[in-house]
């Protein structure tokens, strides 16, 4: 009888499900890289992690002056709106990017060793979940210094954040695939976010808009998790159950598609980056 084990490709599994386990035993890698991207990031800054406490509030202030007096919002304490819009969005632009950018500069890495290739966009959303953390800090003390009350339905930002770290990953794997594959995906995104971000209610009240508009905002998943962060901040109480179901569906959504697409070509990312 013949011992020799045979190789059975078969037997490793769906790459859907492989890639999960394999992320699963390079959980101390991923950890490393969180890490080396917060140092690499604030290595050649003057401020360090200061800025991460600045900058939503410089874009804050900025854009409190265009838009309060150009629209003339009638929203009270509108820097704490704008604030709140800013870090959420900015999570998820920053998350997204860095994720596509990661695994095109770790493309050499992936070629001369083994690593789980969804590895890159997972550390993005993390060091990303850091940076939204310590943006808050910024958002506390704007709060204390206008008088805004600190609600007890903070309790609700772990949700939040948790869809929104959901829903960035799914977009974050679903762009990472396209731009293995196509190298001017990751300026179109540039430009696409952009956009995004000018048609998504961070900066301006929904209810400014045109009613021939207002569906628009019932398809735009980015004005449902948004939602989600702002209104437990912002307004103290808890979105409602039909926002909710919308934000949870889409958070699923784009994370199953994503994880689905970029999983499906892992075997090409490492010949192609």
């Amino acid at each position: 009888m013949n011992s020799t084990p045979t190789y059975d490709s078969a037997a490793r599994g769906a790459p859907f499900l492989r890639e999960l386990v394999e992320l699963a035993r390079f959980r101390d890698l991923l950890g490393l890289l969180v890490n080396n991207i917060n140092k690499t990031r604030y290595r050649r800054s003057a401020l360090g992690v200061l800025w991460t406490l600045l900058n939503p509030l410089l874009n804050m202030a900025v854009l409190t002056f265009a838009f309060s007096q150009i629209f003339k919002f009638d929203l009270p304490h509108y820097p704490v709106y704008v604030l709140t819009g800013l870090i959420a969005w900015n999570f998820f632009s920053q998350t997204t990017t860095y994720a596509m950018n990661t695994l095109i500069w770790g493309g050499s890495l992936l070629r001369r060793i083994y690593l789980p290739r969804s590895i890159f966009a997972v550390s993005s959303i993390g060091n990303g979940l850091v940076n939204l953390g310590l943006s808050l800090i910024p958002l506390v003390i704007l709060m204390l210094l206008l008088g805004h009350p600190l609600y007890a339905t903070w309790w609700f930002l772990p949700i939040a954040v948790l869809l929104w770290a959901m829903f960035a990953l799914g977009v974050a794997l679903f762009m990472s695939a396209l731009a293995v594959f196509f190298a001017d995906v990751v300026e179109m995104w540039g430009v696409a976010i952009q956009a995004w971000f000018f048609l998504t209610p961070v900066m301006y009240p929904k209810e400014i808009l045109p009613e021939r508009f207002i569906w628009y905002m019932n398809v735009n998943p980015a004005h449902n998790l948004l939602e989600l962060f702002r209104v437990p901040l912002y307004l103290g109480h808890v979105p409602g159950p039909n926002t909710i179901a919308a934000a949870v569906a889409e958070a699923v959504v784009a994370l199953l598609v994503g994880w689905w697409v970029f999983t499906s070509k892992s075997n090409e990312i490492a010949y192609r980056v």
